[in-house]
């Protein structure tokens, strides 16, 4: 049964957020590759006026978080990862719908990211979220694996948490 997240309170990430954003990037998005987002380039992402670091805070351990780079254009989902005991409650959905309302406001209306070709779950939440993959990237991960390059137009359906 799906349990909708009450408890989650997002807010932008703040810089003693970073060592525990590098550990869930490592355990749940880079597992099996060489560690790059460090507490470093993350703690750089929190202070750089064009990213938005924003973490899903259950007055506790982080339960998720986000990073998205914004251009003139478009944006682009650089990370998404929810703790396990967080997922399928909404949070990943809360997380990607409030930077495509940040986007919006913004003016940026086109969204792209990257996501290992093999991870069926995280294509398929995105899609459910109206990305469409618009290339496979052949070694992208470090020369060992695939990647779907996905995009989405806010701009066609609204934000995801109004389409759905």
């Amino acid at each position: 049964m799906l349990t909708l997240v009450s408890d989650v309170r997002l807010r932008l990430a703040r810089s003693r957020d970073a060592p525990d954003i590098a550990a869930m990037s490592h355990a749940f998005i880079e597992r099996g590759l060489r560690q790059t987002w460090t507490d470093a380039r993350i703690a750089r992402h929190i202070r750089h006026p064009e990213s938005v670091v924003l973490v899903a805070d259950f007055l506790g351990p982080l339960g998720g978080f986000a990073i998205m780079d914004f251009g003139d254009d478009t944006a682009h989902l650089d990370l998404l990862a929810v703790a396990p005991a967080h997922r399928r409650r909404g949070v990943g959905r809360s997380l990607v719908a409030w930077l495509e309302e940040t986007a919006v406001t913004a003016g940026t209306f086109v969204i792209g990211l990257e996501v290992r070709a093999d991870n069926l779950a995280a294509r398929s939440f995105y899609e459910s979220l109206g990305y469409a993959e618009i290339a496979r990237v052949h070694g992208y991960y470090q020369g060992l694996e695939d990647a779907l390059r996905m995009q989405r137009d806010v701009r066609l359906a609204g934000s995801s948490t109004r389409a759905r």
